[in-house]
């Protein structure tokens, strides 16, 4: 019966810490630009690899909710429907997919494939914010790639591969212990 509680609750817990995982370095962020530098990203793409991607969704939703009904969760403690309305709003909604796209990425049994989903789904997320960005503010997309896309590359391939090394060691302990993050 313990194991099958633990089951139970550990994909419920999981989903609320990853989401106050993502409130809580949200905020923390460098301005390059338009776009802030978090490592948001970052908590998303392990969230896959921890919760599946339903539950990576779940959370990321949390925690966008969160930070449009008021708590300063977005970067730079900012917070409201302005913000997600905004220009950079495309970039917080993008979460969504990101999440998604990630979590189906972390089923693949190849990492080189989940690398290459993780890209993919990083797309999705730079298209969506990008072309939110330029409607928003009025940019041109050569500017708006210029500022909103080109500087995170490096920074977000990083991520990529810290959570490619670190999320599938994590997935296979809690599979050890009788956990399954999908459950």
């Amino acid at each position: 019966m313990e194991t099958k509680q633990r089951a139970t609750l550990y994909p419920l817990a999981m989903t609320a810490v990853m989401a106050a995982l993502m409130a809580v370095v949200a905020p923390f962020s460098i301005s390059i630009g338009p776009i802030p530098l978090s490592f948001c990203t970052l908590v998303i793409y392990l969230a896959g690899y921890l919760l599946g991607w339903k539950r990576a969704a779940a959370a990321t939703l949390a925690y966008i909710l969160l930070g449009a009904v008021g708590m300063p969760v977005f970067s730079g403690f900012s917070a409201g429907l302005g913000v997600v309305a905004g220009p950079t709003g495309g970039y917080i909604v993008g979460y969504l997919p990101l999440a998604a796209l990630s979590g189906l990425a972390a089923r693949l049994k190849n990492r080189p494939l989940q690398l290459v989903g993780m890209v993919g789904a990083t797309a999705v997320l730079y298209a969506f914010g990008t072309a939110w960005y330029c409607v928003q503010s009025g940019s041109p997309l050569a500017p708006a790639l210029a500022a909103c896309v080109i500087p995170f590359l490096p920074g977000d391939l990083i991520k990529m591969l810290a959570v490619l090394s670190v999320g599938p060691v994590l997935r296979d302990r809690l599979a050890r212990a009788g956990i399954d993050p999908e459950g």
